[in-house]
This record gives C-alpha cells, structure tokens and sequence, in this order.
C-alpha cells in the first residue's frame, strides 16, 4: 500500500528494515539552524538519512527571493538520488513534532512527480512518547537515480501580483494570527501580509495529541474558508515557504486536491517596497 499523506508510527515502525522505504529526519529551528543536525548527530529514527531545511531543502538566499527558495530540481534530485530514493521507494519524513518541515519535504517529492511520500503523524516526538528504537548510527545509503519532472505546483510573485485584481483566486497564509496582522514580526524586516490573504494558521491542522485532526474536519474547516472555491484555485503562503506545505498537506488529506505553493511568500513579498502589504 503506498503512502502519500500520512503514516502512523506503527506503519513505520513495522517497515522500519524494509529496503523499499527511505526515512528522512528534517527537523529544524529556524532560530538555531544547526540544531536539526547536532539532534540527528545524537539520536534519530534507525535508517533516517539527515536533510537540512537552508542547504538540502532550500536554494542560497539573495535578499530578493525569500528566505528559503526552492532549490534547483536537478541539484535537488541529485541529493535524493545519493540517499537512495527512485521512483519505486515510499520516502516518509518527519521532524520534531508538528511536521512542518516534513511537510516541505513531502510537497517537494511531489513537485519532482514522487507520489509516494508521507509525513509521520506525530513526528520524532510522538516515536519516543511510544518507547520506539532510536540510534546514532548513519546509515550507508546504496545510491540511486532519481530522475523527476517538475510539475507546474507553485506560482511566483508576478503571478501573486497580477491575482490581486482577479476574482477566483483564494491566498492562504500559514503564519500565526499575530504575524499575519503585521505584529511581532522577528524573521522578516517588514510585518504585513499580502492584501486579500486569509489567515489559517498551520498548528490549527493539528488535534491536541499534535497528530493532523481527521480528514473531515479538515474538510469542513477549509471549506467554511473557501465557500464555492475550487482547491485547484488556491495558492498557500506564510514566512518562507515552509509552513504553507502544511496547509497544503492538509488539503490533501482533507481531499482537496490541487492547490499550489508561493515558495517566495511574504519573505519575498515585502523585499520589494513596490508590492502592496496589509496590516491590521
């Protein structure tokens, strides 16, 4: 059976030794960028190959293309490639807990046209909680060709830009309520949001056992947001490009297929004083 939201630790756990799975740890502090990596270095999932949000997971930053960039498709490949991933394998990421970062991971499999990738429901924190094995040792990766085809999932600002005067369209915006009104910005320079945004703040996809809430009522919440909107119609932002995935994922769980990626996002958005911004 393969996997293309979610699996459960029990799923993961039984395939755990299965050479047909590749796990990958993504977990990250944007406050602490090396700390993903010293948490790997100490323990991690048996068999999980370490990736890092700024250097596997994003393109360099310019000032002028966000803070995390969708990295170029065939470098990216490359690096799924030498960790043993083709077209055959079920990848499932993970982070610490609220699977944001295993989220991008999960779009960007898919972008490249690899269906079969999972986010671990309940991530790193929901594996120890249950006593499950944990080890240091780096695995060997067999290498592989992957070889994928970016597929037409996200739109850049110009696209964003030329929306704001089109009806039909539906931005959502990923970040708490407090960044997204323009308040306690610490990441980017200029608080705000792109005018028309509405807010759906990633961790409300999650039930207090911090796994995604069930499909249903993922469905009936982003369909209050988007009345008569098709999901196809829908473009997801926030900071950088990273939590958005999480909205998306959880369309797709929630059946709602279709949706697309802003990878620049207000990161990006408001490095141009020219592009309008909303406050309030």
């Amino acid at each position: 059976m393969a996997h293309t939201t979610l699996v459960n630790t029990a799923e993961l756990a039984a395939h755990i030794d299965d050479p047909a799975w590749v796990i990958f740890d993504c977990r990250h502090d944007l406050g602490k960028p090396d700390a993903g990596a010293q948490a790997y270095a100490t323990a991690h999932i048996p068999g999980a190959r370490f990736l890092h949000l700024d250097r596997d997971l994003s393109a360099p930053p310019t000032g002028k293309n966000g803070r995390h960039p969708l990295p170029d498709p065939q470098v990216f490949m490359r690096t799924l490639g030498a960790a043993g991933v083709d077209s055959t394998k079920q990848v499932v990421a993970y982070d610490a807990q609220t699977g944001v970062y295993a989220a991008r991971l999960w779009w960007m499999l898919r972008w490249l046209g690899h269906e079969n990738v999972a986010v671990l429901d309940g991530g790193y924190a929901r594996w120890t909680q249950e006593g499950r094995t944990l080890t240091a040792a780096v695995p060997q990766s067999a290498p592989a060709r992957f070889a994928g085809q970016p597929r037409a999932m996200w739109v850049d600002a110009d696209d964003v830009m030329s929306s704001l005067a089109r009806p039909g369209r539906v931005l959502i915006d990923a970040r708490s309520a407090d960044r997204f009104r323009g308040e306690n910005e610490t990441l980017d320079p200029v608080g705000g949001r792109i005018p028309g945004s509405l807010n759906r703040f990633f961790r409300e996809n999650l039930g207090a056992n911090a796994c995604f809430k069930p499909a249903a009522d993922l469905r009936q919440a982003f369909g209050a947001m988007l009345g008569m909107t098709p999901s196809g119609a829908v473009v997801h932002s926030c900071g950088s490009g990273v939590s958005a995935c999480h909205n998306l994922l959880a369309m797709e769980i929630a059946g709602l297929p279709g949706s697309r990626l802003y990878p620049g996002s207000w990161s990006e958005w408001c490095s141009d004083p020219r592009r309008p911004a909303d406050k309030g």
